[in-house]
């Protein structure tokens, strides 16, 4: 038996882009198996070209089974150090696919819920429709009263998120997806994920299945979202949707000013945890207008 080992590290929107690169590197090598050993692992074992899936630290005899001896071809490099990431010249499934010197040929990510899974989103999500997702905060998960709530670099200005929900809470049920240490937006229904009650992979994403409208940041919905083919809105403060984005979303960016110092930075501009130090912002700046958004929100098809 022959053998493609992928190995996929980083956060759950990473590993939703990664799903690309999975069927990138089985339409490859189709005669291989394809294995894949990373951190989010449900999100690859309904995906039907890919055969086996490891779960970081749940790799019992792996080396003996699909290296030691055997014809494995290992991709297992990480695309966030590649000359085209970090001068964003592609599209991160691009330059990870150039890395290993792959054929890229459209492919994007993909999310595949089976009929039980998706029953239970419509039993659950479903019955307060219709209704809008708004994330407002994301990145790493802290414990509650640890980490700070809110990263400039990504998440939604409070402000506009209050001034969304008070345009669209009467229309929309809306659902507003935060860590635990978020604040949370009055006339909105909250989804956190926390240590001690937690959705599953699936359940967090099906939350788009039968959405109306989506407003999102630079976190794993919007690459859910493209991987459901659901056009969102996202929103980008100091990230790049040249490299993170796709073109089937409305991406807002805001303007950041040429005269700031990143004293901390060495092979990327700003960090996604967002340092309050590099807040490159004048004082009173509005990050986005709000009748921008509100344009962008009511053109979206649901």
């Amino acid at each position: 038996m022959k053998y493609c080992i992928f190995n996929v590290q980083g956060g759950l929107g990473k590993h939703v882009a990664a799903t690309a690169v999975a069927e990138a590197i089985k339409k490859a090598h189709p005669d291989r198996q394809l294995i894949v050993h990373c951190v989010w692992n449900e999100l690859f074992l309904n995906l039907p070209f890919v055969d086996r899936v490891y779960k970081a630290g749940s790799t019992q005899y792996f080396y003996q089974n699909y290296i030691e001896g055997r014809d494995s071809l290992i991709f297992a490099n990480e695309p966030y150090f590649t000359t085209e990431h970090i001068n964003k010249q592609l599209p991160l499934v691009q330059s990870w696919l150039k890395m290993y010197n792959l054929p890229y040929n459209g492919e994007t990510p993909t999310i595949i819920l089976n009929d039980v899974q998706k029953q239970a989103a419509k039993s659950h999500w479903g019955k307060n429709g219709p209704y809008m997702v708004l994330h407002t905060n994301g990145g790493i998960i802290y414990p509650v009263g640890q980490g700070a709530s809110y990263s400039w670099a990504r998440d939604m200005p409070l402000e506009l998120a209050n001034q969304i929900v008070e345009k669209y809470k009467d229309k929309y049920h809306i659902y507003q997806v935060a860590h635990p240490n978020a604040t949370v937006v009055p006339g909105t229904e909250p989804v956190t994920v926390t240590d001690q009650k937690r959705l599953s992979d699936m359940e967090y994403f099906s939350l788009l299945l039968y959405s109306d409208k989506r407003v999102l940041i630079d976190s794993s919905l919007q690459h859910a979202a493209a991987a459901f083919n659901l056009p969102s809105v996202v929103l980008w403060n100091g990230t790049s949707p040249k490299i993170f984005g796709y073109d089937l979303h409305t991406n807002i960016e805001t303007t950041k000013p040429h005269n700031f110092k990143l004293p901390g930075s060495v092979f990327f501009d700003f960090d996604f945890t967002g340092n309050n130090h590099e807040y490159p912002f004048p004082e009173g700046t509005v990050l986005y207008e709000p009748e921008t958004v509100f344009k962008a929100i009511d053109c979206l098809n649901s």
